[in-house]
């Protein structure tokens, strides 16, 4: 994950004022954000297959889910080193961010996988 932007030259061109806040890189923000994307929606699909290998059906597999989405969530924050501010704008981008988004993949491998496994 890419960080804040932390050069000499900004620095010194930056008043006492100026100084205090965090400067963020919009190239490294949109990366951080499309990395967090792609790990939501690969833990999604694994996530989905192993529901359906294990024939959860009904809440379990939504409960599992979201079992999986928080595990994920730990997960970015341990990679960031729980200092989310450095990499993100706050808590919500690495907590909520993506957190449905990657429902209809879970579902859909999910469904897939418990035909294979325990219909055919």
């Amino acid at each position: 994950m890419a960080g804040r932007v932390d050069s000499d030259k900004l620095k010194e061109k930056a008043s006492d004022n100026l100084n205090d806040l965090p400067t963020f890189n919009a190239e490294n923000m949109q990366n951080n954000a499309k990395v967090m994307y792609y790990s939501r929606t690969f833990m999604s699909i694994i996530g989905g297959v192993v529901a359906g290998i294990l024939g959860l059906t009904g809440l379990m597999g939504f409960v599992f889910y979201f079992l999986i989405m928080g595990i994920t969530s730990a997960g970015l924050a341990a990679k960031a080193g729980f200092s989310i501010h450095s990499y993100f704008d706050s808590w919500n981008k690495i907590l909520l961010d993506g957190f449905f988004g990657g429902l209809m993949s879970f579902v859909l491998f999910w469904t897939f996988a418990y035909d294979i496994v325990h219909i055919f």
